[in-house]
């Protein structure tokens, strides 16, 4: 890595669920297969998640054509409960996801650090369309009765 300060991309949604309900869908491994792809033509067919801090996860993220697949995976730097998950990827960039209550939502906010192959804006849009999935699958699932 060279001495430049990384590049940090920031991605956002309020969901309309507890926080509560939110980080349940966020870090349990039969949730996280269902949302953590960007397009329907990829999928997530695996997920571990040691949810705590130096404990290890790892999502396995293919496309459906099995024409490409790749591992995201890292180590929990902070874990605090329906507030904030602190994570270092496999590379070495940092990752910080916090949960904000807002009564019967919640607002999700992810801010990374960028890698150096793919442009800002296509990073961006990619972290933000899973992030997207995520709050439709939230949504679709949540517990708590919406009026619609």
């Amino acid at each position: 890595m060279g001495s430049s300060k990384p590049v940090t991309i920031t991605v956002e949604t309020t969901v309309h669920a507890p926080v509560e309900e939110v980080w349940e869908y966020w870090t349990e491994p039969k949730h996280i297969t269902q949302w953590c792809f960007a397009t329907d033509e990829w999928h997530a067919p695996k997920a571990d998640n040691d949810l705590r801090v130096g404990g290890k996860f790892v999502t396995r993220m293919e496309a459906k054509d099995g024409s490409f697949g790749f591992d995201f995976a890292g180590v929990y730097d902070e874990v605090r409960k329906n507030e904030c998950i602190a994570f270092s990827l496999e590379d070495g960039r940092k990752t910080t996801v916090t949960f904000v209550s807002l009564g019967n939502q919640t607002r999700v906010t992810e801010a990374f650090e960028a890698e150096n192959t793919n442009e800002i804006e296509m990073q961006k849009e990619g972290w933000q369309a899973i992030l997207d999935n995520f709050k439709k699958y939230s949504e679709l699932n949540t517990k708590t009765s919406i009026a619609k």
